[in-house]
């Protein structure tokens, strides 16, 4: 059996060199995606990160065990900020408690904790769901077909009927989070007890079982307090299940967030309400065709339309700039969104951790099309950030009107 091993790694930047077994090597390359490795000098094994965040636990053919620590490169509350943001619910800094401040999981533990509480404060909410039963007396609708199949005695009677219940999807999906993240590693006593708190809160609630698909939820007039928290859940849930490559010859377990996804939603939504104070609506990952013959589909990030035409393109890349120009690539991809769309103006949205990266616009040669670069500066607090998207949103605006 051979021993346990803890990696640390970043998410971005360069490798660190790691002496690895062929077994730590084949359980590392299982999960798609996880880390890349690259052979080093003196017969080692470079890891890098590879966009993603969290703590992962592989198990290796001979029986030892990989526990790799995915660290960001933002800061934790920066990382929380973008995670949390919501219009309805403003971010607080205070959120993130020195405790938890420098440590991933517990610091999400801690945020659900306090986004619940706040969205249970005025209530458990219910709804209605349909309920087929044998009763000894009738409630709702008698099940015709069901009764008239029964021979004998005429009880108990098969009927149809809407029951008010706490037992629904947004409620579920709100006690699978809260029970995860009370076992996450590393949250303190005081969090989980708080998190099994919440929980007791929502009695009659059935909660997913591992392994069956989450129940899905459409945002209402009647739920929208819950949205901030289910939001945050869905992430955490989105992060709950990592599978191996070609089975489970090398189990895994843990908790993994994939930042570019992260990046994509905080976009969307600070510019998406940004543009609406301009007249302009956003629709995110709307299915367009490239192709006259409409067999190819593409779904830009965002597409921004005003009195129902399309106007703009926008796609979020969660890349760190470190040149003037945006790769040739994504470059081609905004091209041919906007050819599709027929439009002359697209954007493309980075992010950055440094100060002064001003937007830079990118004149096809023998197109009408320019494509605008810009950079969002993630490591300035959050109210200079949504300043930055809101700056985009007028720069996106002024250029479609141009």
């Amino acid at each position: 059996m051979s021993p346990d091993l803890t990696l640390t790694v970043r998410e971005t930047g360069p490798g660190t060199p790691y002496e690895l077994t062929g077994d730590q090597v084949a359980a590392l390359v299982a999960v798609p995606d996880l880390v890349r490795l690259t052979p080093a000098p003196g017969g080692r094994w470079s890891v890098r990160g590879n966009q993603k965040v969290g703590l992962i636990r592989l198990r290796t053919r001979s029986g030892g065990a990989i526990h790799l620590r995915l660290r960001p490169k933002l800061g934790i509350r920066d990382l929380l900020f973008l995670l949390s943001y919501s219009p309805t619910d403003p971010w607080h800094p205070e959120q993130v408690t020195a405790a938890t401040a420098d440590d991933l999981l517990p610091a999400l533990a801690d945020l659900l904790a306090r986004t619940v509480r706040r969205t249970l404060e005025a209530g458990v909410l219910h709804g209605y769901r349909e309920v087929e039963e044998e009763l000894p007396l009738i409630r709702g609708s008698i099940r015709t077909t069901a009764q008239l199949r029964r021979t004998g005695l005429p009880l108990p009677i098969s009927v149809r009927y809407d029951d008010h219940t706490p037992d629904i999807p947004e409620n579920r999906i709100l006690l699978a989070a809260l029970h995860l993240a009370a076992h996450l590693p590393g949250v303190p006593h005081p969090t989980r007890l708080t998190l099994r708190h919440l929980a007791d809160r929502l009695p009659g609630v059935r909660r997913p079982h591992p392994g069956e698909p989450l129940p899905t939820w459409t945002p209402t007039r009647l739920n929208a307090r819950y949205a901030p928290a289910l939001r945050l859940a869905g992430l955490l849930l989105s992060g709950r299940s990592i599978r191996p490559e070609g089975g489970t010859s090398a189990p895994a377990d843990g908790f993994l967030l994939d930042l570019p996804k992260v990046f994509e939603r905080f976009v969307t939504v600070t510019l998406g309400e940004a543009l609406a104070r301009h007249g302009i609506r956003c629709a995110p990952q709307d299915v367009h065709r490239l192709d006259e013959a409409r067999r190819t589909a593409f779904r830009p990030d965002l597409v921004l339309y005003r009195e129902g035409r399309p106007i703009s393109v926008m796609d979020a890349k969660y890349t760190f700039l470190k040149v003037t120009a945006p790769p040739v690539d994504h470059l081609y991809q905004l091209l041919a969104y906007c050819t599709a769309l027929g439009i002359t103006h697209g954007h493309l949205v980075y992010a950055a951790t440094t100060p002064g990266t001003a937007p830079t616009d990118h004149v096809i040669r023998c197109s009408p099309v320019t494509i605008t670069a810009h950079a969002l500066n993630l490591n300035d607090p959050p109210a200079k950030v949504l300043a930055q998207t809101a700056a985009l949103a007028a720069t996106a605006a002024t250029a479609t009107t141009a």
